[in-house]
């Protein structure tokens, strides 16, 4: 679910769509893959209403506060983490709380990189030299795209 991009389906719609990916889970015995963005607690209120009806889970790109955190882990999901995880100080203090064997270190290439605008940014050590993929060649990455390497 993602009420920051409201363009793309509305909440109704994605209240609808959402609970029938339970089934699915549930019939497959797959874990799910969630996508939670500013949904202002709806998320995990259906997960909670549904959390018996899959085995596992993690919650991708996580941006939440603390109190989501813990919810979250209480339900016995994975917190993965990017660069979009990490844009300010109170997304790294929450991060920092995470648990080491329920964090997911993601990439979510060519997307979510830590920006020098990032608050975390300061905490990255191996940069890489990088052009616009207009001039992009095989020794340097193609600029803003982030990749597997970065999560060294």
């Amino acid at each position: 679910m993602d009420y920051d991009r409201l363009d793309y389906a509305n909440r109704d719609a994605q209240m609808k769509a959402f609970p029938p990916h339970f089934e699915l889970a549930e019939k497959t015995g797959l874990p799910m893959y969630l996508h939670n963005r500013n949904t202002q607690g709806d998320f995990v209120e259906i997960l909670r209403r549904n959390r018996d009806r899959f085995s596992k889970g993690v919650v991708h790109s996580f941006t939440g506060d603390a109190e989501e955190l813990r919810s979250l882990l209480d339900m016995d999901l994975f917190i993965g983490i990017n660069g979009c995880s990490l844009k300010t100080q109170q997304n790294c203090e929450v991060a920092a709380t995470v648990p080491l064997d329920r964090i997911l270190l993601e990439t979510d290439c060519p997307y979510c990189e830590i920006r020098k605008t990032h608050f975390s940014h300061k905490y990255v050590k191996t940069q890489f030299d990088s052009k616009k993929k207009e001039r992009h060649d095989i020794s340097c990455m193609v600029r803003g795209r982030n990749e597997p390497c970065t999560i060294m």
